[in-house]
Order: C-alpha cells, then sequence, then structure tokens
C-alpha cells in the first residue's frame, strides 16, 4: 500500500512506516496532515485517483541539508563568484494513509 503526496512543489511516493525527508513544513503539535493526495494504491498492480484521500504523519526531527555549491565564471573577464546553500527539511514518519473510508496504517513489529 502507498500512496502519492505533493508537498513543497514535490511529489512523494509514501507507504506507512516511512520515514521523509521533506521540504520545512511549520507544525506546533508533533503530527502533519497531507491532504493533497495525487493518488494511492490499495492493492499491488492496481493505481486509483481517490475522492476523498488524506496522510497522516508524525514530525521525527528537522535539520538541514547538504551544502549545495553555486559558482558562477564569466571567462576572459576575471568574474568569478561562489554562493553556498543549505536546505531546511522536515522528517516524518508515514503513521496512516485514509482513502475512500479505508485506513492503512504501518504494521507493528
Amino acid at each position: 500500500m502507498y500512496a502519492v503526496i505533493r508537498t513543497g512543489g514535490k511529489q512523494y511516493r509514501v507507504a506507512p512506516g516511512d520515514v521523509v525527508k521533506i521540504e520545512s513544513v511549520a507544525s506546533d503539535n508533533k503530527t502533519v496532515e497531507f491532504s493533497d493526495v495525487l493518488a494511492y494504491s490499495g492493492e499491488e498492480g492496481s493505481m486509483a485517483k481517490p475522492s476523498s484521500a488524506r496522510v497522516t504523519a508524525e514530525v521525527v526531527g528537522e535539520g538541514r541539508g547538504d551544502k549545495i555549491l553555486v559558482f558562477h565564471l564569466k571567462r576572459k573577464k576575471q568574474y568569478k563568484k561562489m554562493q553556498g546553500h543549505r536546505q531546511n527539511f522536515t522528517e516524518v514518519r508515514i503513521k496512516a494513509i485514509e482513502a475512500d473510508g479505508v485506513t492503512y496504517t504501518a504494521e507493528k513489529k
């Protein structure tokens, strides 16, 4: 069982129990709900667009990604510019996927 959600301008394929790093999300309590579900799969080999679906997740942690260096060079003009960037992220664990009245949760170990 998995679902495709959209958050932060990107799409993620998530299943119950997965830990995903997404764009930074502000959350006062430790749960996040994604209502923009593009597709889901209840059993293997099938894919459907849900009429009503949502994905609930709990926040595991927050942090910053690896540094990305941006280097601009105009040759023969003695122009060089170096810039670094680190993107903030929120790490979430998918708890449940609810699609068309059916709830899928992670298996307890």
